[in-house]
């Protein structure tokens, strides 16, 4: 029985989608961020994270279960030092999907994948948004422009008194 045993098969026999998967995960290992389709980032992060929750725990017995995957050095090594630091105290959610818009082409969903902690630009904007907090009034601006736009009295620059 195949109870609820489904996932994208991406149109590729399993051979092909496990070569895909696995160098989608090294070049987002080292490069940080992949562009690529919406179907492709999803699978994607189904692949790779647990692989990147393996380099939480530095063994070796995970370096050679990952390396089994993935079937490159840099990729490991870039992934048990780098990449574990940074993700040493989150519980999931290692990549984030940034959708793009559409293939000119054949009008594919696209996005970027990247991994989380990486992303400097987010992080200043997180980082923004809870300093500048504002409140807005119900009230429209509208209402309280007439106010402001009342003529002032002008008066010669000689007549001002003098500040000591």
């Amino acid at each position: 029985m195949r109870h609820n045993k489904n996932f994208n098969h991406l149109g590729r026999k399993k051979a092909h989608r496990d070569a895909l998967l696995a160098n989608m995960t090294i070049a987002l290992i080292m490069r940080k961020r992949i562009f690529t389709t919406l179907a492709k980032a999803k699978a994607l992060r189904m692949y790779a994270e647990p692989l990147i929750n393996r380099a939480k725990d530095d063994t070796m017995a995970n370096r050679r279960l990952v390396f089994s995957y993935l079937q490159n050095k840099e990729a490991v090594t870039e992934l048990f030092r780098e990449v574990a630091q940074k993700i040493a105290e989150r519980n999931g959610g290692y990549t984030r999907i940034l959708k793009t818009g559409y293939r000119l082409g054949d009008n594919a969903k696209m996005c970027f994948i990247e991994l989380v902690d990486y992303n400097e630009n987010m992080l200043k904007e997180k980082g923004a948004k809870k300093e500048g907090r504002t409140r807005r009034s119900r009230r429209s601006n509208k209402a309280a422009a007439p106010v402001a736009e009342a003529p002032v009295a002008e008066t010669p620059a000689e007549e001002t008194p003098a500040a000591e």
